[in-house]
């Protein structure tokens, strides 16, 4: 008896929902076999329903409102998770707590026996205590707002789910508008990293995905300004997406840019320490810090890590530019790429900062970002490493199949080009 695609779809949302429950009950277990066997396989389900996705024209709806309650589901199982000793969530307690205390996060530095008085159980094991914030101010400002209502990671946790929510109603809202079908949402939605990395340990970046969608989702409408603002407030959470401003070139007014350089302004002045901007450990973070990098490691060797950092940047840029002169028309592909070329040559490249990019994956175009989302899921092992004594160092049989596995898919997309119907889009806003 054959399976149709809905009967398929059905199947791998139950090996999803089966897989991230095992992997909800591991998670303390970060980088183990018993973490990293069920969360492959729910990346192995998730790619297959990108299949799915892409040979069917469209699902009904109420598989995509079941798709969307499973999400919510093991959601729920991650939620109810404490998040891991060191996570940067706890980091983000401590910004939002010392701020309501009348300090500047970008000058503390936690470790700071003077300021033991001042830390909680929650706080004081927070990772890289010899280093102030480096968070932008936008970030800084959400972590105090969420910890005046309640002090605590679950609280923030909570708040991260509720953007994360927020996401699937505005993603729904631009495939309306795009003509795209629905099911499309449910290639954000059951994404494992969101369950693992929102839910579960806690990540900023979901606040900004939603700003940066917000400000594509307005440009898309001709809000300008709105689309300016939140653009800037999405930089203002963290700097990834700044190399996406070639795609508003000519799309929002000047009068649109200089209000949203008015507000992310604004943001700063909470902070600022004798009238200069506060970058807290950025620099050390530049100079320093190095998980999941092959590409930057190589520039390195030819350039001081500050210049390497800089041409990550300007290859988003490049791309960016291309992408805009590419086509008059919007496109979610026009917003991926960019994103995921800077981060190509990043010097951390972390399974959550690909989250930046879910929103805007619609296209057979973007199966290599999708598969790069998936394939970077073994670089958890190095957490188990650095558990038995073993240095923060992805190993080279990783990296092999995590970058090879989208080299492959890149080389199969360009060698076997098939037939498939050009993806919606929208006329120039501009």
């Amino acid at each position: 008896m054959k399976i149709t695609p809905q009967g398929r779809l059905y199947v791998l949302g139950a090996i999803l929902l089966a897989s991230l429950t095992i992997c909800s009950r591991n998670f303390s277990r970060t980088g183990e076999s018993a973490f990293m066997i069920p969360l492959m396989v729910a990346g192995v389900a998730y790619l297959f329903a990108i299949r799915e996705f892409l040979s069917t024209p469209k699902f009904p709806r109420r598989l995509i409102i079941g798709g969307l309650l499973l999400a919510a589901l093991w959601h729920v199982l991650f939620l109810r998770m404490p998040s891991g000793s060191d996570d940067d969530i706890h980091r983000y307690v401590w910004d939002g707590r010392v701020q309501r205390l009348g300090y500047n996060p970008y000058l503390l530095v936690p470790s700071d026996p003077a300021l033991a008085g001042l830390h909680t159980s929650e706080t004081r094991g927070l990772n890289n205590p010899d280093l102030p914030s480096l968070y932008p101010p936008g970030a800084e400002l959400f972590f105090r707002a969420v910890t005046a209502i309640h002090e605590s990671a679950f609280a923030l946790k909570i708040a991260f789910v509720f953007c994360d929510v927020a996401i699937v109603f505005v993603l729904l809202d631009v495939l309306r508008q795009l003509r795209q079908p629905e099911h499309w949402v449910l290639a954000y939605a059951w994404h494992p990293l969101l369950s693992t990395e929102v839910a579960g340990s806690g990540h900023i970046d979901i606040v900004g995905v939603l700003l940066l969608l917000l400000s594509a989702a307005a440009l898309l409408r001709r809000w300008r300004t709105v689309a300016a603002v939140t653009f800037g407030l999405a930089v203002m959470v963290k700097l990834l997406p700044m190399v996406l401003l070639p795609l508003y070139w000519k799309r929002v007014r000047i009068r649109d840019l200089a209000v949203a350089a008015v507000v992310t302004g604004l943001l700063y002045i909470p902070f600022l320490n004798r009238g200069r901007i506060p970058v807290g450990s950025l620099v050390t973070y530049v100079r320093s810090f190095r998980f999941n990098d092959p590409v930057f490691t190589a520039m390195e060797r030819v350039a001081a890590p500050q210049i390497a950092a800089g041409l990550a940047v300007l290859v988003g840029f490049l791309t960016a530019i291309w992408m805009r002169k590419r086509s008059a028309e919007w496109s979610p592909d026009a917003f991926a790429w960019p994103m995921t070329a800077s981060l190509l040559c990043a010097p951390v490249i972390y399974p959550w900062y690909l989250l930046w990019v879910l929103p805007f994956v619609q296209t057979a175009s973007t199966l290599p970002i999708m598969v790069w989302t998936v394939s970077i899921i073994p670089t958890y092992y190095v957490w188990h490493l650095r558990a038995v004594g073993r240095p923060w160092i992805v190993p080279d049989w990783i990296m092999l199949l995590e970058y090879g596995s989208v080299a492959i898919t890149a080389a199969v997309i360009i060698l076997r080009p098939r037939k498939q119907s050009a993806p919606a889009t929208v006329a120039n806003p501009g």
